[in-house]
């Protein structure tokens, strides 16, 4: 899959959801009728690398990062603890190659929030962690109600 095929994907099977294009990468939102400024984030592609963000050498040609987020459980149970928040410019520790493509990882700079990543994943692993992705959705959708339903 590329990083168009992957857009399409979300914007069209995830009801809701607005894309905005902020920090090199492509962000994706829950904000129906974008009662919002930016609604609740759940999704990232990003095609670049950032200042604080080079552990997968994104500057590849055709190399892209898919990244979501994860609750503390379900990353628990993928990758067992959860790491420390890394030093501004460094990457959180582990036995990782952030370089690989096609394996699910934590973030390199966000696992210690939960958040996971593929880089350039084919059909079958954007398949296989499409639950992930659905499952921190809903977490989404509920934030945003919570955020809602706080302002009236």
């Amino acid at each position: 899959m590329n990083a168009e095929e992957i857009t399409t994907h979300i914007l069209e099977n995830f009801q809701g959801t607005t894309l905005k294009h902020s920090y090199g990468e492509r962000s994706f939102f829950y904000n129906p009728g974008n009662l919002l400024p930016r609604g609740t984030y759940f999704l990232t592609i990003k095609e670049h690398d950032g200042p604080n963000d080079k552990a997968s050498q994104l500057d590849r040609e055709n190399v892209f990062r898919l990244n979501f987020g994860s609750s503390k459980e379900t990353y628990k149970s993928l990758f067992d603890e959860m790491p420390t928040r890394p030093p501004k410019g460094a990457h959180i520790e582990g036995p990782y190659d952030f370089t690989a493509l096609d394996i699910l990882m934590p973030h390199p700079v966000y696992g210690w929030s939960g958040w996971l990543c593929v880089l350039n994943p084919s059909v079958e692993t954007f398949e296989n962690i499409l639950p992930l992705i659905q499952d921190y959705y809903r977490q989404a959708i509920i934030r945003f109600e919570k955020r809602t339903q706080a302002k009236t």
